[in-house]
């Protein structure tokens, strides 16, 4: 765990804190005992002993004050980062304080409020994302339906196709962002079974055929390696969203053809790479093609199918990856366990 992480660690702090105060606090009292049974018995206090009991004291009231003042000064720091907190600012931080026992539950506490800021502000980006997407169909339905109760074309057949399109475009977005929020709130339910991948990445081929021949591409070719398991434990219909999903955006994508590889991950799983002709992706951008609304201006979409597949594959406890070699194109392999 990081610095600022709350583990073990500050835990031993506190009991070694605690320890040093009660082994000072006994050897206080053992010493103010000789003394009493001293005077007690007639006996005047050994000098020794005296001095030595007022070093003690002297002592453990400075590192009791020390002590004290470090932690009134940082639990006021934290609870005063806790009530701007709960008031609705995001933005605070408590920063070092100056108890060392406390340091790595301020750190913690700083980790929390970044974290709920991140979520916030990606909350009200998803927020404005989706109005954005829902707009324009919308809008297009409006303006369809009321060119037909105005009397400017018919309610016929051909006019009312593009709405139910629209409508279909629609309803496959929140679809999505349905899969989407369960899948990043961890609580998408997979009914696994045993699957072929290669049927699951061959029925997904099938399926984007028509789209790329519409836009001139060949048609995808799944090749598979000698050692590719033909069984795997997964949920099909997720697995075959994965497929579908990745042969989508790289048909999106491509220039002239489109190539699906399958083999094993090197365990009992099986790793699915589909790779495009395209332009590639720009290094700086890699990093967030599996972000939800992350598309090109030129290849449209909606910028979901690479951020629901990521999250599925985890789901599945996989993992998931974008490369753009030098000479352009997109690789996405994919590795799911057996």
């Amino acid at each position: 765990m990081g610095r600022g992480g709350f583990g073990p660690g500050g835990g031993r702090r506190f009991r070694r804190a605690g320890l040093v105060a009660l082994t000072l606090l006994v050897l206080l009292v053992s010493l103010l005992a000789t003394v009493v049974t001293r005077i007690a018995n007639g006996q005047p206090p050994h000098r020794g002993v005296t001095l030595l009991v007022s070093l003690v004291v002297v002592f453990g009231i400075f590192a009791i004050a020390r002590w004290l003042w470090r932690s009134t000064r940082s639990v006021g720091a934290l609870m005063d980062a806790s009530d701007r907190v709960a008031a609705g600012d995001l933005t605070t931080r408590v920063g070092e304080v100056p108890s060392p026992q406390l340091r790595r539950l301020a750190g913690s506490f700083d980790q929390m409020t970044e974290r709920l800021e991140t979520n916030e502000q990606r909350r009200r980006e998803l927020l404005a994302d989706v109005a954005h997407e829902l707009r324009t169909p919308l809008q297009a339905i409006r303006g369809s339906v009321e060119g037909m109760l105005d009397g400017l074309y018919p309610a016929d057949r051909e006019h009312l196709r593009p709405v139910l399109e629209r409508t279909e475009l629609m309803a496959s977005l929140l679809e999505d962002l349905r899969t989407l929020s369960m899948a990043e709130a961890g609580v998408l339910e997979l009914h696994r079974e045993t699957v072929d991948p290669v049927a699951v990445a061959e029925d997904a081929v099938r399926a984007v055929v028509p789209n790329a021949e519409r836009r001139g591409i060949e048609p995808p070719i799944v090749t598979c390696s000698p050692e590719t398991p033909r069984a795997i434990e997964a949920d099909p219909v997720r697995l075959a969203e994965i497929a579908g999903n990745l042969l989508t955006n790289a048909v999106r994508h491509a220039r002239t053809k489109v190539n699906v590889r399958l083999g094993p991950d090197g365990s009992r799983g099986i790793r699915f790479e589909v790779e495009d002709d395209g332009a590639g992706i720009p290094p700086d951008r890699l990093s967030s093609v599996f972000d939800r609304f992350v598309t090109s201006a030129d290849a449209g979409g909606t910028g979901l199918g690479l951020a629901i597949a990521k999250r599925l594959v985890e789901a599945h406890g996989g993992t998931i990856e974008a490369t753009s070699p030098s000479a352009g194109g997109t690789i996405v392999r994919v590795e799911i366990p057996g």
